[in-house]
């Protein structure tokens, strides 16, 4: 298939959402469940390290998925939106993981 700059924008986009819904989860199963206040993404994904939540290879990977999540207001910049797209899928392993460990520890 060829490449589809309306796909690539809508995959974007879709990140963006996936994104606040996924650090908002955690940081509501960091106060719910473990009596921890955290304000911002990436202050949470240090958190779930700590619990043992994610890895230190995927929070570092959270990390930069925290500023491309603030870049996207600049995707009107070709090389940013592409530099975006190419990490959109480990982002999603990472988030599935996240969501993964909480279900898991909810359910216990």
């Amino acid at each position: 298939m060829p490449f589809s700059g309306v796909v690539r924008d809508a995959s974007i986009q879709r990140f963006k959402y996936s994104f606040e819904v996924v650090w908002k989860l955690l940081k509501g199963h960091l106060d719910r469940r473990h009596g921890i206040m955290c304000n911002s993404p990436k202050n949470c994904f240090r958190e779930a390290l700590e619990l043992g939540l994610l890895a230190q290879e995927e929070v570092e990977s959270c990390l930069v998925m925290t500023d491309d999540r603030n870049l996207t207001a600049h995707t009107y910049i070709e090389a940013v939106a592409e530099q975006i797209y190419r990490r959109l899928p480990k982002y999603l392993v990472v988030m599935k993981k996240l969501i993964d460990g909480i279900t898991a520890q909810v359910t216990i």
